[in-house]
């Protein structure tokens, strides 16, 4: 009996006419069911109608432009800065989960400078729900690339990935951690505590805690299994915590302080219409 599991996934889930991989579809996926988990706290909550579609585009372009300009500078700028023309071909591979949520803030706080004239933190402790099954999705496209694995393991679920180039130069014939299994399942796990907290506890009402909860339960396992996953780019070898554990850093201390500011400020008054608002009346209503 192995003590190991070849994977040996197709990336494709077609390939003729045009080809559509398993990763873009997880990440467009993940979009679409996001969008609905978000209209419905919206309608929930009472909040336009009008705002989802803004929400998605700010969204959309912070995580795509944000991960792509992450990857750029935080990993490989000795190659972009040679190289600029190449930065805009993301077809080609190279997003960084940190870039993109430094663009999903960015994206947020202009939603709410522009659209909601709310404090972001309504916002973030929406989004961000959604936001951790995407991440999820995401890794679950990136076990289907077989990539971002792990070191070696004799844990019977490690995996021979016989379709990656890196595998077969580095480990061949070794199992390795299937790590985009392990941040999946700690990012869906994430996703349901979040979604409990909305749902049934009204945590909302503690404006910043959610977003904190969130900020911590993705970047605290993403830094502890850095440490069992290859390095992604060379420099990091000599590294003592390479570069994706640095970064981490500041969003697990950013989670942790909106955490304590969330409990020590007083509970935010909720109602709860279950329909849109009509903008119009929300502005008569005096709410901002």
């Amino acid at each position: 009996m192995l003590n190991y599991i070849i994977w040996n996934a197709n990336p494709e889930i077609i390939s003729n006419p045009i080809s559509v991989r398993w990763y873009g579809m997880m990440f467009a996926l993940g979009f679409l069911i996001g969008y609905e988990i978000v209209a419905r706290m919206f309608r929930h909550e009472g909040a336009p109608e009008r705002w989802l579609g803004i929400l998605l585009m700010w969204t959309l372009a912070g995580t795509v432009i944000g991960a792509r300009l992450g990857h750029v500078f935080f990993y490989e700028w000795d190659y972009y800065g040679a190289h600029p023309a190449e930065i805009i071909k993301i077809w080609n591979g190279g997003l960084a989960s940190h870039g993109g949520t430094i663009g999903v803030i960015i994206g947020v706080l202009c939603f709410s400078f522009f659209t909601t004239r709310r404090s972001p933190l309504w916002t973030f402790d929406r989004l961000v729900i959604p936001i951790a099954l995407v991440g999820a999705m995401i890794r679950t496209g990136n076990l289907m690339n077989s990539e971002i694995f792990g070191g070696p393991t004799t844990l019977p679920w490690g995996m021979w990935f016989v379709r990656s180039r890196e595998w077969h130069a580095m480990y061949e014939g070794i199992a390795c951690h299937p790590t985009q299994i392990y941040e999946a399942l700690c990012y869906l796990t994430l996703f349901v505590i979040l979604m409990w907290m909305y749902w049934k506890k009204n945590l909302e009402s503690r404006p910043g805690l959610i977003f904190g909860v969130f900020l911590i339960g993705i970047f605290l396992p993403r830094f502890l299994i850095e440490f069992i996953k290859n390095d992604q780019v060379a420099f990091e070898a000599d590294m003592i915590l390479n570069m994706g554990q640095l970064l981490s850093i500041p969003f697990i201390l950013l989670g942790v302080a909106m955490v304590v500011y969330a409990m020590m400020r007083p509970k935010v008054a909720l109602s709860f219409p279950n329909r849109f608002a009509d903008e119009t009346d929300t502005k008569k209503s005096g709410k901002k």
